[in-house]
């Protein structure tokens, strides 16, 4: 029977929980679908913040997925919940308020959020608990929630998609959790301002390529642009999901926990193959130092770097190849419903914004005063 021990540990100044057992496969995957999860090189072992959330939520994971662990309660490790004994820093959250965000994350783990989402709500419903210190979050009015939202713009500076996060993230509270009418909760929204994506020309796109010696970062590269992938799907994806015979690429899980298929390149076919016998990863296509998924802050230093060497000012991380490989096949003439669903967008809204930036449609249109007789 496997043995996991959670020992108290001292890691860069700070005290935290130390996950210590010998390999397995089936506790690895349970430890990484903790949050907070973080592998120490140090220790040689996953460690999480020493907090009374962070440590429940281990334990009712392994609890779910029926791993056997132990606490061992020696002098040096942590006693179970008393987290304040260890460091008083860590938590300012009321009891009574503890047990509202217990319910939230509870309920988010019920209706199965993606891991993002989760992060998000959670750190966003957690700041307004720390806000409140000894009032009792149920005693929230929707004037007050809305002072808070004020409060957050113009002190935060939070941006109108951040601050929409916060509504969802307190809606969800008050109506998911605790099952109040939505009516009572109906708050102001703010406006979203329309912007253009940040687009590469076809030529920056080879400037990149060439410019990275780097056979792994190289081909990550390629595979983002070449079906338009969301960072979380570059990185997410398993040898398994190249599909070489059919000329495909299966996208599992994505945004909106949807499952799709993307075109596999034929010249990253074979950029694929050259990787693979110089790396031979074994799960994921491109995995990290510990043989786990490649991180998205990974990925974004190699673009950032494959940037700076082709000398691209351009804004944008690697979401600007997935909007410069839609502009370019729109370009070449693909039909944009087709790109919706290579996409993987639910609303055809969301890629017609592609036709707002498509050089050559723009270039085709001729300004008046050309066809003025001066």
């Amino acid at each position: 029977m496997e043995r996991v021990t959670i020992k108290k540990l001292l890691h860069r100044g700070k005290i935290v929980a130390g996950i210590f057992y010998e390999f397995d496969s089936e506790i690895n995957g349970v430890i990484r679908k903790h949050r907070n999860a973080v592998w120490s090189r140090t220790h040689k072992c996953w460690y999480i913040p020493g907090t009374a959330q962070d440590f429940k939520i281990l334990q009712k994971l392994f609890g779910q997925f029926m791993v056997p662990y132990v606490l061992e309660r020696q002098n040096n490790e942590i006693p179970v919940i008393n987290s304040q004994a260890l460091h008083p820093n860590l938590i300012t959250i009321s009891t009574l308020n503890l047990e509202a965000l217990e319910r939230f994350d509870a309920m988010l783990y019920l209706k199965k959020y993606s891991l993002n989402t989760f992060k998000t709500y959670h750190n966003e419903f957690k700041k307004l608990l720390k806000l409140l210190g000894d009032k009792d979050v149920l005693t929230l009015t929707t004037d007050a929630i809305q002072s808070y939202l004020l409060w957050l713009i113009r002190k935060q500076q939070y941006s109108e998609s951040h601050i929409n996060t916060c509504i969802n993230c307190i809606k969800f509270y008050f109506e998911q959790v605790l099952r109040q009418r939505r009516v009572v909760y109906q708050l102001p929204r703010p406006r979203k301002p329309l912007t253009l994506p940040s687009i590469l020309a076809e030529e920056e796109i080879v400037s990149l390529i060439q410019r990275t010696d780097n056979l792994k970062h190289r081909t990550l590269i390629m595979t983002a642009y070449s079906a338009g992938l969301r960072v979380s799907e570059v990185v997410n994806l398993k040898l398994a999901d190249i599909d070489s015979k059919r000329m495909m690429m299966h996208i599992r899980q994505a945004k909106g926990k949807k499952d799709r298929m993307v075109v596999l390149s034929e010249r990253l076919l074979t950029e694929l193959r050259i990787y693979f016998k110089t790396y031979r990863p074994k799960d994921y296509l491109f995995e990290g130092t510990n043989g786990g998924p490649y991180t998205a802050r990974s990925a974004q230093q190699v673009l950032k770097k494959a940037k700076y060497l082709a000398k691209i000012k351009k804004p944008g991380g690697m979401h600007s190849l997935r909007h410069s490989y839609a502009t370019h096949l729109l370009e070449s003439g693909t039909d944009i419903r087709y790109i919706q669903e290579l996409l993987g967008h639910n609303s055809l809204k969301t890629t017609m914004r592609y036709t707002h930036v498509s050089k050559k449609a723009i270039c085709k249109i001729k300004s008046p005063l050309d066809n003025l007789d001066l």
